[in-house]
């Protein structure tokens, strides 16, 4: 199951023929939880995902699924409200478009978000995490398939796919508006279950601060590519075995809603750091 190259050719196609001025210098896409960030952009015009050709409508409650020619502090983005899941059994093509799209428009630096489930002890529902560096736990790479030159060298190195001076930049934003984010390993599994206490148990022993289901994919992609790459988790429940009941997609709306004050300050004082690099 690899990436389409036609797909990507005829999205880039649409998009430019239907915003022929837009250059984004750099691209958004907002996780579980992370839809109202939109609210803090400038929204010069909006496309809905199933205009898009090869992306298609977003199959997850809380993914708005649009896609938003913005800006915020002057900086021109593009903002994905929403992403496409491999849960979903669409592939890997829906989930590298919004990655495609972003560097062919021009943007040199992406920020991917999600909601996790929280490993490490220390830290609590309602947490920002950055990520430093993550475990690929889904079943197989975006990449594997025939070699396509938009995705850089067949073998792309992966020693800081995180950025480490988007890093430093999300930490000074952090501290600008008086917010402390916490720094560790993500771990990306498939889904759609949430995990069992013995899997999130392996996974500390293997260096996991936090669990998800997504964003792995396109932090690989858009390294790959040559983006420089940052992102950011909502701890929005503690996870199996550490959380003392269920768990459940309501719980991980809930807190993000919560949090979502704190998480549009720190974008909003990180903008103009993410574009100056």
């Amino acid at each position: 199951m690899s990436i389409d190259a036609d797909a990507l050719s005829q999205a880039q196609a649409f998009l430019a023929n239907t915003w022929p001025g837009a250059q984004p210098s750099t691209a958004l896409v907002c996780g579980s939880g992370w839809n109202d960030l939109n609210k803090i952009f400038t929204i010069r015009e909006t496309l809905s995902y199933d205009e898009i050709p090869g992306l298609g409508a977003t199959g997850v409650e809380g993914h708005a699924g649009q896609l938003s020619w913005a800006e915020l502090d002057g900086v021109e983005t593009f903002v994905f409200q929403g992403r496409r899941h491999f849960y979903e059994g669409v592939g890997w093509t829906p989930i590298a478009i919004p990655v495609h799209l972003s560097k062919s428009a021009g943007a040199n630096s992406i920020l991917l978000t999600n909601a996790a489930g929280g490993i490490n002890e220390n830290f609590a529902a309602g947490d920002l995490m950055m990520l430093r560096d993550h475990l690929n736990f889904m079943p197989g790479n975006p990449l594997i398939g025939p070699h396509d030159k938009v995705w850089g060298s067949r073998f792309p190195d992966q020693t800081s796919v995180y950025h480490p001076s988007l890093r430093a930049s999300l930490r000074e934003a952090a501290e600008q508006c008086g917010h402390s984010v916490q720094e560790g390993v993500y771990a990306a599994l498939s889904g759609p279950t949430f995990e069992t206490p013995a899997e999130i148990k392996a996974f500390r022993a293997l260096g996991a601060d936090a669990v998800g289901m997504s964003t792995v994919p396109e932090a690989i992609l858009a390294n790959a590519a040559g983006m420089k790459v940052a992102a950011l988790s909502c701890i929005s429940n503690l996870a199996a075995g550490v959380s003392p009941h269920p768990l459940s997609h309501e719980e991980v709306a809930e807190t993000a809603s919560r949090a979502m004050p704190k998480m549009q300050a720190i974008i909003e004082a990180f903008w103009p750091k993410i574009a100056a690099g």
